[in-house]
């Protein structure tokens, strides 16, 4: 016997029955950010390596440690997309969809990573991101998070998530903040754990979120970001938390959330939940003002976040908040017996699905007595279990039986599907 051969290790299948609460998140998705005059875009998942080099920035874990890169044929460097924002802002360009325009635009798909799988958190894994561009105001960046806050109530998890805040200023007032924090840290470097002895030298900022007691005892006394935050920054600041108050939305203000991608400035703001244990983060995003040009375009603001669908599926499951009606399940099962009524049975099975486009009718194929058939009905979970054979057919009515309650009815061919979908 051939060795069977498993899915790669981090990259998993998701079958039949976790795949229709992912359509339940999608349509939300999709029916929120429609609302809100966003439009899908779709994009490949492999790019040049050097889009995410360039835009999320050679000293992040990502593109240090955790890109899958190869080289093709003819030697050129390519990447399976590690996030989501870069490749946008590539196919937005691209197309010349960005300079002096203003564009709502979302997308979904698998993003790459080769870190340790665990829960929620895989090597494949597949995000949801919604990004403006065009706009530079605090204005668009409270929108984006109204919006996010819309989807959660949609999805009952607002009182579950807790939105934290930032802002993390322009370029030349981060590089004063990094100079100040790079040397009071070198002092205690001794002290710091191994990535922040490493970050040190390539990206300070990141130090702030490490989970290190030790070196979070170290960055107690560490200056403060907000000590260098201009006049500028503290106004759109000052904007976008006035704009989340007036429309009843809460946050707490997280000094220490920097976001671990380079592109960022200004806002920064995560969603977080208590509810996954260390996997707390289910949405994060920010402004990126020089993305565009650092990938080579013109100057466009930007603004957008990203969530990921695996750990939102795992906490709309931990928290019991799937619909019933999310689930999928199967309104009519269609029985034959003999060549006639089976012939029949495909067009009283097609006119079922004629009356009603939402109504899932299965009709059994295969054969088998007529006590196979309606044990496979009995599977089904079916609501109806609909039965035609050679005396319905001369008769032109079809036997449906109500698997809820057991009643069993004849029905003619023709009034079938308006009974049905008057139970439904």
């Amino acid at each position: 016997m051939a060795r069977k051969i498993q899915a790669i290790r981090g990259m998993n299948d998701i079958l039949p029955d976790q795949s229709s609460v992912w359509l339940y998140l999608e349509k939300t998705v999709a029916s929120v950010v429609k609302s809100y005059g966003y439009q899908q875009i779709r994009f490949p998942i492999v790019e040049n390596t050097d889009l995410f080099k360039r835009g999320v920035g050679e000293t992040t874990d990502i593109v240090e440690k955790e890109m899958y890169t190869f080289d093709d044929r003819n030697g050129e460097s390519l990447t399976l997309r590690p996030e989501g924002t870069a490749s946008c802002v590539r196919a937005a360009d691209q197309a010349g969809l960005l300079f002096n325009q203003v564009q709502r635009l979302w997308y979904t798909g698998p993003m790459f990573r080769y870190e340790r799988p665990q829960k929620g958190r895989y090597r494949q894994f597949h995000q949801i991101g919604v990004e403006s561009f065009g706009m530079g105001t605090a204005d668009i960046d409270a929108e984006l998070i109204i919006l996010s806050a819309r989807l959660w109530k949609e999805l009952g998890l607002l009182e579950h998530v807790e939105l934290q805040l930032n802002t993390i200023g322009l370029a030349s007032e981060r590089e004063a903040y990094k100079a100040a924090l790079v040397e009071y840290l070198t002092q205690y470097k001794g002290q710091l754990d191994e990535d922040s002895q490493r970050r040190l030298d390539t990206n300070p900022l990141r130090i702030l979120d490490s989970k290190d007691e030790p070196t979070q005892a170290v960055l107690k006394d560490a200056p403060n970001l907000e000590d260098f935050i201009g006049e500028e920054s503290q106004a759109h600041f000052d904007l976008l938390q006035a704009i989340l108050k007036a429309n009843g939305i809460s946050y707490v203000i997280n000094r220490r959330l920097v976001r671990g991608l380079d592109y960022y400035g200004k806002t920064v703001f995560e969603w977080v939940t208590t509810h996954l244990g260390s996997q707390a983060t289910v949405c994060a995003g920010g402004r990126y003002d020089g993305l565009v040009e650092q990938l080579g375009g013109k100057s466009t603001p930007a603004v957008g976040f990203a969530m990921g669908i695996e750990r939102l599926v795992l906490l709309l499951e931990t928290l019991d908040l799937i619909p019933a009606g999310a689930k999928f399940s199967t309104d009519v099962f269609v029985i034959s017996m003999g060549e006639a009524a089976e012939v029949a049975s495909f067009v009283l099975a097609e006119s079922l699905r004629e009356g009603n486009a939402n109504l899932v009718v299965l009709r059994h194929c295969g054969g088998g007595s007529f006590k196979n058939q309606m044990k496979k009905a009995d599977k089904s979970e079916a609501r109806f279990t609909i039965i035609l054979g050679q005396d319905e057919i001369e008769q032109g009515i079809c036997q449906v039986k109500d698997m809820l309650t057991g009643e069993q009815q004849a029905y003619s061919l023709d009034g079938v599907s308006a009974y049905i979908n008057a139970k439904l």
